[in-house]
């Protein structure tokens, strides 16, 4: 009796790795928004890449994968809407007319429960993410990855077939810096090409002269780039209306790129855009 249950639960298992890998295939290009440490605005650059990129007439998914801390829906204003169930999975949150989203925060009743699980746990929800839901055909994938180099990120490693990058988001911070650089090295391991390196909250225009303050210090991502030979794809001012825009949830309104800091992010699109080409 023991030994059938346990053929009925490899077969399963076997059923649902070979749905993720169909749906994957799907999808042309899978890249993931990685941080060392938390506090450094990477899911800021991955719903403003995912919705720029969308803007641009691609065909976007946002998987928002820190189960923890999701943040994504907010950002987009659909923190209240909940997806349905179709003939071929989970149907993910219409944002725009090329930009999809799924995030745990979406299939939580309140907004205020934290999600107390384990590894197993988080591993069996990112491969439903992947697998049960009806991403369709894609011509981006954009994983949003919880701080660090833990669960999640390994998971996703792990059961997508071939990732095509990583962008890795930092400050300038010394603290920040120390993490990026395992980050960097994670990505190496798992042989994930790093896209480049997104600086943000480099520095701040002063109201009164004009002239650039940098807050955090200068000179540490340079480094850090120098010696994992990748590149500073970004370098992004700080900038108080983008933290109004997502309070807002209206990260996805086009009027946004009137903004100085979408100017220098839009270089960041741009090199994904020529990266995965």
């Amino acid at each position: 009796m023991a030994q059938n249950i346990q053929s009925s639960e490899a077969l399963l298992e076997k059923a649902q790795e070979s749905k993720l890998v169909k749906k994957m295939r799907d999808i042309r290009k899978k890249i993931m928004v990685m941080s060392g440490k938390g506090g450094v605005g990477k899911s800021t650059v991955a719903a403003n890449l995912a919705a720029r990129l969308a803007e641009r007439g691609y065909r976007v998914g946002l998987l928002d994968a820190d189960i923890h801390g999701p943040s994504i829906p907010k950002m987009l204003g659909i923190e209240d809407e909940r997806p349905n169930v179709g003939e071929d999975g989970i149907i993910p949150i219409p944002v725009t007319e090329n930009l999809v989203v799924m995030s745990i925060a979406l299939l939580l009743e309140d907004k205020d429960s934290p999600v107390i699980w384990r590894g197993p746990a988080k591993m069996a929800a990112i491969k439903q993410f992947l697998g049960e839901v009806a991403w369709g055909k894609l011509d981006y994938l954009i994983i949003d990855l919880p701080p660090g180099t833990g669960d999640e990120p390994l998971s996703i490693a792990q059961l997508i077939e071939k990732l095509d990058g990583a962008v890795v988001v930092t400050t300038p911070q010394d603290v920040a810096l120390l993490s990026v650089r395992k980050s960097l090295k994670f990505a190496s391991i798992l042989k994930v090409p790093v896209i480049g390196i997104v600086e943000n909250m480099g520095a701040m225009r002063c109201p009164h002269c004009n002239e650039k303050i940098y807050v955090y210090g200068v000179g540490g991502v340079e480094k850090a780039a120098a010696d994992f030979n990748v590149d500073i794809i970004g370098e992004l001012p700080i900038e108080p209306a983008i933290s109004e825009i997502e309070d807002l949830g209206k990260v996805q309104f086009e009027g946004n790129n009137r903004l100085e800091w979408f100017t220098e992010f839009n270089k960041v699109v741009d090199r994904v855009e020529n990266f995965t080409k």
